[in-house]
């Protein structure tokens, strides 16, 4: 049985300014190629903040002192709700540009591929041990090849 295409709702919020940022429509467009098969309808609010939000946001929810790429918070609906919330992903923005940097990558593919990565955790997937981690890798560099982006897990050894 195939699910067919997603119902997909995506908002996006900036909390810095969006000059050099991806557009809305990018992260929907990332969205809908995670979603794509594996889930029939879903509303996802994807978040940009800056370091100082990020910073916060994750020592709050992981207790770690540094901004990191990206956090997923998947819905905690009570039982019997079934609403399409799937959650929410807050992307630090300068994290993502200097690890495209460091790792030189193009930005925007980078943000692709960490929208990607958050929406599995959103829908589960987990990397805590190295089988998981090989599956969910090999996930996201089949979702990214469907949007034309190369291995993120490609390396210049």
């Amino acid at each position: 049985m195939t699910l067919g295409p997603t119902i997909l709702e995506v908002s996006v919020s900036y909390g810095l300014p969006r000059r050099g940022l991806p557009a809305a429509r990018s992260f929907r467009r990332w969205a809908a190629a995670a979603l794509d098969g594996r889930i029939r309808e879903a509303d996802l609010a994807i978040r940009l903040v800056d370091d100082r939000e990020g910073l916060a946001l994750n020592r709050h929810y992981r207790g770690k002192e540094y901004p990191t790429n990206v956090l997923s918070f998947p819905a905690d609906l009570p039982e019997g709700v079934t609403l399409p919330l799937l959650g929410d992903l807050v992307i630090c923005a300068p994290v993502v540009a200097r690890e495209a940097a460091e790792q030189n990558k193009r930005v925007n593919a980078h943000y692709a591929h960490l929208t990607v990565h958050g929406i599995l955790h959103l829908l589960g997937w987990d990397h805590e041990d190295e089988r998981e981690a090989e599956c969910m890798e090999q996930l996201e560099r089949e979702i990214l090849a469907t949007l034309d982006i190369s291995d993120p897990y490609l390396t210049d050894d």
